[in-house]
């Protein structure tokens, strides 16, 4: 998929733009990432440690507001003082695993602004008082490893990081980006998520504090370290200020990485891509929620703003699904793509979601076996908060929402009636992506 969608005005300084180019100055024109020399023109260099030093940054975010980028929208500034307050030297962890198949805005900073990337997460471990930065990748993305490489030696050529910066490849797999599953690789176990307390910020990696933040809020951490937090504010709602990167993918005229500003509108973010508004959509990626388009086009792109509707804008992705498509057939493909991407530690992972993704898989197919809706309710039920992870209930809470926003498809399946494209072989661009198999063993 993706092209890369930019707001591009050359000429003026990051700071004197119009609000909501930010993050994507000049990705369209250099096709490339930028080098360390670029990145300087377009940004200016980080300010040093005396303008916005320990407790001056941790401060500043707060202040800006930045919630994370990453999916679950937690207070930016107050993830960096728990951090900063524990004793004994920290270590930051930098997100970038993006393990939704949905989404694709991390790479795209990260094919562009590496940098950026980079420069937010120095400041913040110098800001929590940590040493050292681990960069997280997925193995399988060997150009994006390449690349983030070739930046991390410009940086140490150039002698600019007091801090050290660590690449790492993790294995992929859906929960592998979980911020305990990182912590737990990172420290020489397999790439699963791990029950809680203790928090990392309590105890992670090497048992020290630990921040984990995704690579998209890390760049705006640099923003907002050059910049402070009133520039920050001045895109965006009070509530959620600053911009966001949004994925917008399936019925598109333009799919791509947009840059817009937090509490747009839905319909007026999906009208950027030139999305077909008279058919549903999944907000927040495979975790997410199905909704027809129109009830939920007025509402803001913020927590807030979607949570009278049960939806959440999670990690920044609109999939766009065509009137003509069955959501049914569509959530089905997602289920059992979950189902195997389970670190199958407890009874929901191992045979909660499997039994769910086959009983869509038999109203998608309109073959029930006995009372699917009936038995879906019972499942769901049982398998929601009952997970060692969250893994179950976001696929709970996907599957609950396609029966409620394609009632009337899920009862004509289960009287059995299938729509054509459930028997369908050939691929559809309007269908939700699905990676190509992984080692499904390999875990560490």
């Amino acid at each position: 998929m993706s092209q890369l969608r930019e707001y591009a005005d050359e000429a003026a300084q990051p700071s004197e733009r119009p609000a909501g180019r930010r993050l994507t100055i000049g990705w369209q024109h250099a096709g490339r990432p930028a080098s360390l020399h670029e990145h300087h023109q377009r940004y200016g260099p980080l300010p040093g440690s005396g303008r916005r030093g320990r407790g001056g940054l941790v401060d500043a975010v707060a202040a800006a507001g930045l919630t994370g980028r990453g999916g679950a929208g937690f207070p930016t500034g107050t993830k960096m003082a728990a951090v900063a307050s524990r004793r004994g030297p920290a270590v930051v962890v930098a997100n970038g695993m993006e393990s939704e198949p949905a989404s694709e805005k991390d790479q795209a900073l990260l094919a562009r602004a590496p940098h950026l990337v980079l420069d937010g997460a120095a400041a913040a471990a110098q800001a929590v008082g940590a040493d050292t930065v681990h960069v997280c990748l997925d193995r399988s993305r060997t150009w994006q490893v390449d690349e983030v490489l070739r930046a991390v030696e410009e940086r140490q050529q150039a002698r600019l990081d007091p801090v050290r910066l660590l690449v790492h490849e993790l294995p992929r797999h859906y929960v592998a980006s979980e911020e305990t599953a990182l912590v737990r690789w990172l420290n020489g176990g397999e790439a699963k998520p791990m029950t809680t307390p203790p928090r990392p910020f309590e105890r992670g990696v090497q048992r020290r504090p630990t921040l984990i933040d995704n690579v998209e809020t890390l760049a705006h951490v640099a923003l907002i370290a050059r910049f402070g937090p009133d520039w920050f504010r001045t895109a965006g709602r009070p509530g959620s200020p600053g911009t966001m990167l949004v994925t917008m993918t399936g019925a598109v005229r333009d799919p791509g990485v947009y840059e817009i500003e937090a509490g747009s509108r839905i319909g007026d973010v999906l009208a950027l891509s030139g999305a077909d508004q008279s058919g549903s959509v999944l907000i927040g990626g495979y975790f997410g929620t199905w909704h027809a388009m129109a009830d939920i086009a007025q509402l803001p792109m913020t927590p807030a703003g979607l949570r009278p509707a049960g939806a959440a804008p999670g990690a920044g992705v609109l999939f766009a699904l065509p009137p003509a498509s069955c959501g049914i057939t569509a959530a089905a493909r997602i289920l059992d793509y979950l189902a195997r991407q389970g670190a199958q530690q407890c009874g929901p992972c191992m045979f909660g979601l499997p039994a769910i993704a086959d009983d869509f898989a038999q109203l998608a197919a309109g073959q029930p076996k006995g009372r699917p809706l009936q038995r879906l309710s019972r499942r769901f039920g049982v398998i929601a908060g009952r997970g060692a992870c969250r893994h179950p209930d976001g696929a709970v809470q996907m599957a609950a929402s396609a029966l409620t926003a394609f009632a009337a498809d899920a009862r004509a399946h289960a009287a059995g009636r299938p729509c054509l494209g459930a028997h369908s072989r050939r691929p559809d661009s309007a269908q939700p992506p699905i990676p190509r198999p992984w080692a499904e063993e390999e875990w560490r």
